[in-house]
């Protein structure tokens, strides 16, 4: 009979750990959380110092009766949830849920779930960390305090079940700041120029790029500006200044953290980063190979620690000593600078053995995980190898008084870069020439103008989302996936192309979470929420202390909003369209995907239709009205409401305003109008009648 019972989280894990554990060991399920707050209440006892009550979760009460028939059976209790904060607090719930107090109860964690992991996680077992717990707890609370207390505002306000969130409030404030200041921008113009020579000996000409004068550099902004500059340069010679010769090394990246995986798998394989950690989950918890039965291929998925074991270093030392070569082998570690603090008893995210190379896994695997895996065995490989080395030459070319540069690079040892490189890697333009020597004069071929336009900042993606979210300190490895996830179920967000784009109802949601609750959705006020969530995890900060700060002011902000959302006007707007089928005014009513006109005589009459907002200027290829319209993700833009017949539509709102300069539309941008046409560049502040 098993003298030792090992409650894992997941039934994926079970079999695998028995198997390496033995007969002595009886190995189960918790099947993740067991306890929590209950749905229909707050389950917080503000009155009481903030005394969370817990319920089992419903479905659990046949799982936690297994269980309690496995503890009389067992002399000691290890258990072995996953290797974070929410892991902890799933062990110390059991704890409680099972009434462990007088067993004889053991902590467990492993960072992988191979057989020395787990042997060596017995061989130091522990107490439950209970500043770990205190830190899950505290994040729980302040979530469900956020979540119970603003949702209803929000159904209130706009008659639907939405929701408020810590994170996923800020997280849709940063796009729509960003859809902001997309919409405001004004586009400047500025040229570039390119001169082109021939040089003895070589085929491909030599490209130089215009750097401003001998003295300092400097840009060219107008067409006026380069006619000049063509001018004193038509009968120049052109000299070189500057040869300079060096080399240059290129750092191999670090391995991935939970965040770099969810950026990377976005940008390579186009992966959401729900589906980056659901696979990731099912490379850690075990994958059947053939011949070894159940194994885990990678490290635990949610950290922030680039760090990795002695063990793993050896490994990876030697298997790249035996693959690549003496020359490949890193000397000294690289770990990222952070002034953070970071999970570092966690690893960086790696497989848990190199020799199990991609091709060899790719009958076990499926096409996803394979290419998932593949993804982190190389950036691992790589981060253990030697730089990459580049010769370099930089050039100067005089002409007059201006100057153009040459800057050309050629690869001397590819290190890192053998297995694994990026796009910011790959190389481009000149290579190294050779018969360039100082006071040569150069032949020229021709000079190549151009005119460009700045751009606005790109719309988030999930992969610069996270990023943002990192960089700000905002949230966790563990809540990014599902913070993305709910912004797009709730339709705040659409998701084009890759590309985040705020919905009407999300500005709607947004503007009310701005106007009612700023603190909230204050992207200082969250990271320095989270700081102090981090202190709780160390032990130097009070849980309660935490919460019993936050929540009074929630409340306060609660209640100002609750009286203020009595006097706005929620009732439904009459339109000007008359219902086909009765003959009533038809309402403009709010559903998921925003508004759209519906029949007030429901449910005798059903007819709903598109609403279309005018805004009272004409299409300028029809001339019939603009009107405001969304995309099928919800994205908004404006086009004439004769399409398909009339094609016209653009993103920001136009004006009835014409442009001054050649007659087209005038768009709002910011507090500017601006010509739709770029050529063009007119722009011009909105007068003060806002149109």
């Amino acid at each position: 009979m098993a003298k030792y019972l090992v409650i894992v989280e997941s039934p994926a894990k079970v079999k695998t750990i028995k198997k390496f554990l033995g007969s002595n060991y009886e190995v189960a399920a918790s099947n993740g959380h067991v306890r929590d707050l209950p749905k229909s209440q707050l389950g917080i006892d503000v009155e009481h110092d903030y005394e969370p009550k817990y319920i089992t979760i419903r479905g659990k009460g046949d799982i936690l009766a297994k269980l309690r028939k496995e503890v009389k059976k067992a002399e000691k209790i290890y258990l072995a949830t996953d290797p974070d904060r929410e892991g902890e607090a799933i062990s110390w719930h059991l704890l409680k849920a099972l009434k462990l107090e007088d067993k004889k109860v053991y902590r467990i964690a492993f960072n992988e779930i191979t057989k020395n992991a787990v042997k060596e996680s017995l061989k130091n077992a522990r107490e439950i960390n209970t500043d770990l717990v205190d830190a899950q707890q505290a994040r729980r609370m302040l979530d469900r305090m956020v979540g119970y207390r603003i949702s209803p505002l929000l159904w209130a306000k706009v008659k639907r079940g939405l929701s408020a969130g810590r994170v996923q409030s800020v997280a849709l404030r940063i796009i729509c700041d960003r859809e902001d200041e997309i919409n405001s921008f004004i586009p400047e113009e500025y040229w570039t120029l390119d001169a082109d020579f021939q040089v003895p000996g070589e085929k491909k000409p030599l490209t130089a790029k215009y750097y401003g004068t001998r003295d300092s550099k400097a840009s060219i902004s107008s067409r006026e500006e380069m006619d000049k500059i063509l001018a004193e340069l038509k009968d120049a010679e052109f000299v070189v200044r500057e040869v300079k010769k060096g080399e240059r090394m290129k750092k191999p990246p670090l391995p991935f953290t939970t965040s770099t995986l969810q950026q990377e798998a976005s940008k390579v394989l186009n992966f959401s980063t729900q589906k980056t950690m659901r696979l990731a989950q099912q490379l850690y918890e075990g994958i059947e190979i053939k011949g070894n039965g159940t194994v885990g291929v990678i490290t635990y998925l949610r950290t922030d620690s680039t760090r990795v074991s002695k063990e793993a270093e050896a490994m990876a030392e030697e298997y790249i000593r035996k693959n690549y070569g003496d020359d490949y082998v890193i000397k000294g570690t690289a770990v990222a600078k952070n002034d953070k603090k970071i999970q570092d008893a966690h690893e960086a995210i790696r497989p848990t053995d190199l020799n199990r190379t991609p091709a060899e896994l790719k009958e076990s695997l499926s096409r996803d995980q394979l290419r998932l895996y593949q993804l982190i065995w190389k950036r691992f490989t790589a981060s253990r190898m030697q730089p990459a080395k580049y010769e370099t030459t930089s050039i100067k070319i005089d002409a007059d008084r201006h100057r153009f540069t040459v800057a050309a690079s050629k690869l001397l040892f590819d290190g890192f870069m053998n297995v694994y490189t990026q796009e910011e890697d790959k190389e481009d333009g000149n290579m190294l020439v050779k018969g360039v020597d100082v006071s040569a004069v150069l032949k020229l071929v021709k000079l190549d103008e151009k005119q460009h336009f700045t751009q606005p900042a790109p719309h988030y993606t999930e992969a610069s989302l996270v990023r943002a979210l990192e960089e700000l300190g905002i949230g966790r490895p563990s809540t990014y996936a599902p913070t993305i996830t709910t912004i797009l179920a709730r339709r705040y967000v659409a998701k084009e192309n890759k590309n985040l784009y705020v919905t009407e109802l999300g500005e709607v949601v947004n503007s009310m979470m701005k106007d009612a609750f700023p603190s909230i959705v204050d992207v200082n006020f969250t990271a320095n929420m989270e700081a102090l969530l981090d202190g709780v995890e160390v032990g130097s900060v009070n849980w309660k202390t935490v919460v019993s700060n936050f929540y009074p002011d929630l409340d306060e902000a609660v209640k100002t909003a609750e009286k203020e959302l009595k006097e706005v006007d929620i009732a439904d707007e009459v339109s000007d369209e008359v219902c086909e089928n009765c003959g009533r005014q038809m309402v403009i009513k709010y559903g998921p995907h925003g508004r759209f006109l519906a029949c007030p005589g429901f449910p005798d009459c059903r007819n709903t239709k598109p609403y279309f907002e005018k805004i009272g200027v004409s299409c300028p290829k029809c001339g019939k009205d603009i009107v405001l319209k969304k995309t099928k993700k919800g994205r908004k833009y404006y086009g004439c409401i004769d399409n398909p017949d009339c094609d016209f539509m653009v993103w920001q709102k136009p004006s009835e305003q014409k442009c001054p300069r050649c007659g087209s539309l005038m768009l709002h941008k910011g507090n500017k109008l601006a010509c739709m046409e770029e050529g063009c560049g007119y722009v011009d502040q909105i007068p003060e009648n806002g149109k």
